[in-house]
């Protein structure tokens, strides 16, 4: 605890130095220099501090248990310095105060981040022996979240079992060996092979003409070995495949998942170099498609060739072209899926990168109602929400298990409340009340007891559910936590509201009670 409490103050000094020093390099960089700028900034610099120590602490930026490697390193300060960049600008834009230039605001933050992962960096390789040893390792292990291969290999493998294959069509297994190579072709065999009967298309494709000019009219089973990220009308290539199979068919795909292009890149350039690398791919290929004004350059760079693409993404573009995932493995360097045909494709969503999303709930009278929020969740994520569930059920709390869906910096944000700002929009709209039950989506609605189902839709959901009054672990301690409050408020509104609401916020503040 006396290290951990030494190594946070030295971080905390040492953060505070580097930002100062990034804000008078980028003051000292304007023609008025130093003596105009730092005495009318000074007030963005003072907010802009704050907000950055609070988040860093709260983000475990300055925590030796949470790094202890270049990997935990570049994640939490990237992912801390852009939220607190990001708080200070909605602040500045709340105050309409637009006098600060662009070039110091922007300049100080990014200065500030490279000299941070520098500095980090050359710590971390002077201490990195003793820190992968010490003693809070193994919480950090504990704390830390399952990696995708770690969640797909619980539950299918890695495509490398060593029972016999199965028998199949000879040039059916030739084509895939052809596609993909020996070692490869085996082991998807060994996870599609009972299947591939009937007529089977085994393809290597980006177009979707070669998919629609498939000579059988209906097909079995559709296996396509060129992975996803190069596909550029990705969700119409789904809707393509979903129409040349049968009502039963199978289509097989793979996909260089983000973790995977990261792993890549890495263990491709040396240390230091390789997080400069992958700081620049961070840029162009994940930030740049993400803004409407900033697509063009993407697409001029890119060609939208090579795009990154989440585990999530990936699952939630099938299951929007009307698939249902049946199962995951990683052969070679790809993410294999195997989905089964369950219906007609879902109108697709222009709208897939916004940063502010609206997220259908079940309202009033059993209504639809749209709730406002921060993306916190990778694109297309809402159509996985049922494949989650029955993968990993529920924890503590009532959230998903092991919920893959959720970026690094989504979960700072709902640490830290930001993802629920703009709900502030449907409690000015009417459609939610300060105090009440929580919004649910349809999917989760149907978890609960019918006799609850009917109670709760005869009143508008709240911004501050009961939940965080009560604290309950399960999804019954859940039920029976809003039923308490439903009950309560049928005999007395306003005192139930009140009491509520200030155990609540005497919760978030004081008992650590926070969305995970």
């Amino acid at each position: 605890m006396i290290k951990n409490r030494r190594f946070r103050i030295i971080t905390l000094v040492a953060d505070v130095l580097i930002l100062g020093i990034s804000f008078l390099l980028m003051a000292w960089t304007k023609p008025a220099s130093l003596k105009a700028y730092v005495p009318s900034h000074s007030l963005f610099f003072a907010a802009l501090a704050i907000i950055w120590i609070m988040v860093s602490l709260i983000n475990g930026k300055m925590h030796r248990g949470k790094i202890i490697n270049y990997s935990t390193l570049f994640n939490r300060v990237i992912s801390s310095n852009f939220i607190s960049l990001s708080i200070t600008a909605l602040l500045m834009y709340i105050l309409r105060d637009y006098a600060y230039s662009r070039t110091v605001v922007l300049g100080t933050a990014l200065v500030a981040t490279v000299l941070e992962l520098i500095f980090g960096a050359v710590y971390i390789a002077y201490k990195k022996a003793s820190l992968q040893d010490y003693e809070e390792y193994e919480r950090y292990k504990t704390y830390r979240k399952p990696s995708e291969y770690e969640l797909v290999g619980e539950l299918n493998g890695n495509g490398t079992k060593t029972d016999s294959l199965p028998e199949i069509n000879p040039a059916i297994s030739k084509a895939i060996e052809k596609e993909s190579g020996t070692e490869m072709a085996q082991a998807i065999i060994n996870m599609t092979g009972p299947k591939l009967k009937g007529d089977i298309a085994v393809l290597s494709t980006t177009t979707i003409f070669n998919i629609t000019s498939l000579p059988e009219e209906s097909y079995s089973y559709i296996i396509n070995l060129h992975r996803l990220n190069d596909i550029k009308k990705l969700d119409d290539f789904i809707d393509a495949v979903n129409e040349k199979l049968g009502p039963e068919g199978y289509f097989f795909c793979c996909v260089e998942t983000k973790d995977q292009r990261k792993k890549r890149i890495l263990k491709k350039f040396p240390p230091v170099l390789n997080y400069l690398y992958y700081s620049l791919d961070f840029i162009v290929k994940r930030m740049l498609p993400k803004l409407k004004f900033t697509r063009p350059l993407y697409l001029f760079l890119t060609r939208g060739n090579n795009t990154v693409i989440t585990r999530a993404e990936a699952l939630g573009r099938l299951c929007r072209g009307g698939f249902r995932i049946r199962q995951e493995s990683f052969i070679g360097n790809y993410l294999c899926i195997e989905a089964k045909k369950h219906g007609e494709p879902i109108p697709k969503n222009e709208n897939i990168y916004g940063p502010l999303i609206a997220l259908p709930r079940v309202g009033l009278n059993g209504n639809t109602i749209k709730v406002f929020k921060l993306r916190t969740m990778h694109p297309y994520s809402e159509y996985i929400q049922d494949y989650v569930y029955r993968l990993h059920d529920l924890q503590n709390g009532g959230k998903f298990k092991n919920d893959f869906r959720i970026t690094s910096w989504g979960a700072v944000c709902r640490k830290i409340w930001l993802d629920e700002l703009p709900t502030l929009i449907n409690w000015f709209n009417g459609d939610m009340k300060l105090v009440g039950v929580r919004p649910l989506s349809h999917q989760y609605f149907e978890l609960y007891d019918n006799d609850l189902k009917e109670k709760r839709i005869k009143y508008k959901p709240g911004l501050i559910p009961p939940f965080y009054a009560d604290l309950p672990e399960d999804l019954k301690s859940i039920q029976d936590s809003e039923r308490k409050y439903l009950e309560s408020y049928d005999r007395n509104p306003f005192p139930t509201d009140f009491r509520y609401f200030w155990k609540s916020v005497g919760n978030i503040l004081f008992g650590h009670a926070r969305s995970r």
